[in-house]
């Protein structure tokens, strides 16, 4: 990543004598932003007409950098922020962004999230509209988009960097769900049958208003849908795990039948491809009028431990994850009040990965050894691949990891960290008390693109 300090240096070689040459402590620069336990950066003195540089020459250098730096950017002066802004409005600046850790933190405030750069390896408050984010649940994240849960169990997405935020259809809509109505026409409960396609499972089961978002939703994802010039919205959520849809601006969410136990997705092409928790993976023609189930590979394995990911490497190749989890003994394990133990004192780590790539002519999979220059990023969040070329700051042949598995709960410690897929082995990216916190942090790729924008296009 190119820091403010870097870019100092290209403007100088850009225009000499720009900047004086004593060197000085970087305030806090930022317009929205504020910045927590910044680390000292020198910083050249700037001048009134030291900055004359043509907006064009200074747009080319800021599109080299990452968001962070570039809203740093903005501030020095009046002629940087027409840059920043030009730069922005054009739709030129396409830089791809390093992932950065979202969560929450009681120190920082209801309605702030915190952001940990991984480029830069600081902390960043963001400002977030009603509700409080930290009463939110974190649903999942996609291409800086993230999906939170409302107390009232209603769905939102919002853009942290933008602040932009848009209500998806109400959790009524959802197929298996039903309101119960008080005397007054108010909600008080809610009914969630359990079935999938045409097999009944067991009876109805009720529940209010609070605890529904606990037991409802698994996981969720934005995809861009450039054909239509719209954002689509997916979501694994219970009974058995199944998939509802919603384009942005939809009244309703849409179901998907008749299969279940659906674990991952990823949308190419105008198709939705899902990952079961035993290996399967279906695809859904979300462009068509008709949104049937195609199977394009059975299951692989039985049900047991792996949590299962599907994601497209940069060759274009879909590689299936497989992440066995384990629990980590916690205190005396040979106490008999250890199974009684509170949740939040259970630790589950990561204790394998099994990297496969589908062939899709085949329908089988073919075991790989590793990631040859490339890192994942798993959790909670869109599953990605990056090119160690392109992010040489990042591990190659390392997964960047989250926790999947009780990702709502709350817990003292999570599985989160940097997993070697050589040697099995996981590093703390910062110390692990930062996430002991709720709900628990997810990988984001901070993103310009305000969805209101476009889909008024």
């Amino acid at each position: 990543m190119m820091s403010l300090r870097c870019l100092c240096h290209l403007v100088l070689r850009a225009r000499p004598k720009i900047f004086a040459s004593a060197p000085s402590l970087m305030k806090t620069l930022q317009s929205d932003h504020e910045q927590v336990n910044p680390s000292p950066i020198e910083e050249a003195t700037v001048t009134r007409d030291s900055l004359e540089l043509p907006i064009e020459i200074l747009s080319d250098i800021f599109a080299l950098l990452e968001i962070p730096d570039l809203v740093r950017a903005s501030c020095v002066c009046s002629s940087w922020h027409t840059a920043y802004t030009s730069l922005r409005s054009s739709g030129w600046y396409s830089r791809q962004q390093t992932p950065c850790l979202l969560y929450t933190s009681e120190s920082a405030g209801d309605n702030v999230a915190c952001l940990y750069s991984l480029a830069e390896k600081r902390v960043y408050k963001l400002t977030l509209p009603e509700p409080p984010i930290r009463s939110r649940y974190f649903i999942g994240s996609s291409d800086g988009w993230l999906v939170t849960a409302d107390e009232r169990c209603e769905l939102h997405i919002v853009n942290p960097i933008t602040g932009e935020q848009i209500a998806l259809p109400s959790v009524t809509t959802i197929e298996q769900v039903e309101p119960i109505f008080d005397d007054a026409g108010a909600i008080q409960e809610y009914e969630l049958s359990q079935y999938f396609g045409e097999e009944v499972a067991r009876d109805p089961v009720t529940y209010s208003r609070e605890d529904l978002r606990d037991t409802l939703y698994v996981k969720a994802f934005v995809f861009s849908d450039s054909s239509l010039g719209s954002y689509i919205v997916v979501l694994i959520h219970e009974p058995f795990c199944q998939l509802s849809f919603a384009r942005v601006g939809d009244s309703e969410w849409t179901w998907l039948p008749p299969s279940a136990d659906y674990e991952d997705c990823i949308y190419l092409d105008g198709f939705l491809y899902a990952i079961t928790s035993t290996g399967g993976i279906d695809a859904f023609d979300l462009a068509g009028p008709v949104f049937l189930r195609k199977v394009i590979m059975d299951k692989t394995k039985d049900y047991i431990y792996e949590h299962m990911y599907v994601v497209q490497a940069p060759s274009g190749d879909l590689l299936q994850v497989w992440r066995e989890l384990d629990v980590i003994p916690v205190g005396d394990v040979d106490n008999e009040d250890a199974l009684e133990r509170d949740f939040s004192e259970i630790i589950m780590g990561t204790k394998k990965m099994m990297l496969y790539k589908v062939d899709m002519a085949t329908k089988e999979l073919v075991q790989i050894n590793n990631l040859h220059g490339h890192m994942l990023f798993l959790g909670h969040n869109q599953s990605s691949c990056l090119s160690a070329e392109e992010f040489p700051h990042l591990k190659s042949n390392h997964v960047y990891m989250t926790e999947d598995e009780g990702a709502i709960l709350k817990r003292n410690q999570r599985d989160i960290g940097v997993f070697n897929l050589e040697n099995n082995t996981t590093e703390e990216i910062v110390p692990s008390q930062f996430w002991g916190t709720w709900p628990a942090p997810v990988w984001i790729t901070p993103n310009f693109t305000k969805m209101s924008s476009c889909l008024n296009k």
